[in-house]
């Protein structure tokens, strides 16, 4: 093997992936699109982006969809 120099840093490295405060600003790369929606539609559009936010998921499993689903009040009829 050759000869590689040795890289040394001034500075030490900062792991931002574990820390305790959230981004001040929403790093989304598309702006939300709830034209054309009902106003039922938009409200859980907005619920289920408000969740991504809060847990900081890109995407969500469908008993997160039926967590936020339930939490707006809506439940299956006998």
């Amino acid at each position: 093997m050759g000869d590689q120099p040795i890289i040394s840093h001034t500075q030490p490295f900062v792991d931002r992936r574990n820390t305790p405060v959230a981004p001040a600003v929403e790093r989304r790369q598309f702006a939300n699109s709830y034209d054309g929606l009902s106003s039922q539609a938009r409200e859980l559009a907005q619920a289920i982006d408000q969740y991504k936010v809060r847990h900081r998921r890109r995407f969500i499993t469908f008993e997160e969809m039926l967590s936020v689903i339930e939490s707006l009040g809506y439940h299956k009829g006998s």
